[in-house]
């Protein structure tokens, strides 16, 4: 219970850390006048006096910050005026099953694509095998997601749209889960491989570098002295002494892509996510719209991370133990 506490402490912490932050940059700097960004271009100065009395622009910089906060979190009918009083948090609400959706589809191709290539290129080390995976997942690597989304869109949505391999792509956007299952996988199948591709390329040849030095250890050596068969070693024992790395690069990743780090995936495919609701506020320079997309990304990156540190422990509880000096 008190290191629930204190990591529930840490977490409230980081979040107030970075709300102050993201406040000061954009509604504190010095020169700038916070009402004009948000009433956005041509406002009428009765729609400014409304947002300077709405925001508390008048007031000093706390009672604002707490305006902020509260219409964040507790009221959550922080504005738009750029968007005609759209209410931006049941906006970016409505964008986070498409992203979540998105997210979890990639990091299973990735999970999957990664885990294969990687052992794979590690037990034929040095074989030319193993130099055709690397090569592969260096090429994956080196593709920009916009323009390999491009790529498919170009043969999948036009050029042999209609030939048997691709007859079955429906049109660009998102399908929800409750109106058809089938409907949201199809639509979701394209962008979340192109998202994956890049991420299996750095995953193989981290897993590759891991497992090759998990193999000097003591206990892989005791293993095969007490007679373990080459799959038990590579499967049982490389694998877990290879997982903590992998998992810790896995979490920021996945953390990043749940809070806009898959913008450029779904602006391409015309997914309607949190991504592509940040590049809609970037281009209208819409300050509530961005700050409540960036709030939202601050928080699952630090809930990820929470998680990722639960699942430490499970694999290997001497992460615990170090924790407690013991």
């Amino acid at each position: 219970m008190k290191d629930f506490l204190s990591r529930l402490g840490q977490m409230a912490l980081v979040l107030f850390g970075i709300s102050v932050l993201v406040f000061a940059v954009f509604f504190a700097t010095p020169g700038a006048d916070p009402t004009a960004r948000i009433a956005g271009r041509g406002a009428s100065p009765q729609v400014m006096a409304r947002v300077r009395a709405e925001y508390g622009f008048d007031r000093p910089l706390p009672v604002q910050y707490a305006r902020m906060m509260g219409k964040l979190f507790v009221s959550r009918d922080l504005t738009s005026f750029v968007d005609h009083g759209e209410k931006v948090v049941p906006e970016v609400m409505q964008a986070a099953p498409v992203t979540l959706s998105l997210v979890m589809w990639a990091a299973f191709f990735w999970v999957v694509g990664s885990v294969g290539i990687g052992l794979a290129a590690a037990v034929l080390a040095d074989s030319w095998v193993d130099r055709l995976l690397m090569a592969l997942g260096l090429i994956g690597l080196s593709m920009p997601v916009f323009w390999l989304g491009e790529v498919v869109n170009l043969m999948s949505q036009s050029r042999i749209h209609d030939t048997w391999l691709f007859r079955w792509v429906p049109p660009l956007g998102y399908v929800p889960f409750s109106e058809s299952p089938w409907g949201w996988a199809k639509a979701l199948l394209l962008p979340s491989l192109t998202l994956a591709v890049s991420f299996i390329g750095l995953y193989s040849r981290v897993l590759r570098a891991e497992l090759l030095a998990a193999m000097s250890e003591d206990s892989i050596r005791t293993a095969r002295a007490k007679g373990a068969g080459p799959m038990r070693v590579w499967l049982g024992h490389g694998l877990r002494l290879s997982w903590l790395s992998y998992i810790s690069l896995f979490g920021l990743d996945f953390a990043q892509l749940l809070g806009g780090g898959a913008l450029l995936t779904e602006v391409v495919f015309a997914l309607p996510g949190v991504g592509r609701l940040t590049y809609q506020g970037l281009n209208a320079l819409d300050l509530p719209l961005i700050m409540a997309t960036v709030m939202y990304a601050a928080v699952f990156v630090v809930l990820t991370n929470a998680l990722i540190d639960v699942v430490y422990v499970l694999l290997d509880p001497r992460v615990a133990e170090g924790r407690h000096g013991r």
